[in-house]
């Protein structure tokens, strides 16, 4: 069976995990990373003016899940708290990375 590509989303929650791993490194104590307890992923949403439909395919993400995560049945995990930070922060930046 052929194996599936990893999305630009879950390629971007695994550099994620990878950054908070390496955070966590003690050797590597020269700088703290902060990923928030809670995010509002609606609000970010519609900071940048997208639908649910737009945002969860522009940023690799299932839209049940974006739902989920939306009306409170689900938390986003460290690293989709952390993706979903840098998209909040710096949207643009994002879009251009993941449509390289």
């Amino acid at each position: 069976m052929k194996k599936r590509k990893p999305t630009p989303g879950q390629r971007m929650i695994e550099s994620a995990r990878q950054a908070l791993a390496f955070a966590k490194d003690e050797e590597n104590q020269g700088y703290e990373v902060h990923v928030p307890e809670a995010i509002d992923v609606k609000a970010i949403r519609e900071k940048i003016s997208l639908s649910q439909g737009e945002f969860a395919k522009l940023f690799g993400l299932s839209k049940r899940t974006l739902e989920h995560w939306e009306h409170g049945r689900r938390v986003p995990s460290g690293p989709a708290r952390a993706f979903l930070t840098v998209i909040a922060r710096e949207p643009d930046a994002v879009r251009r990375a993941l449509l390289a």
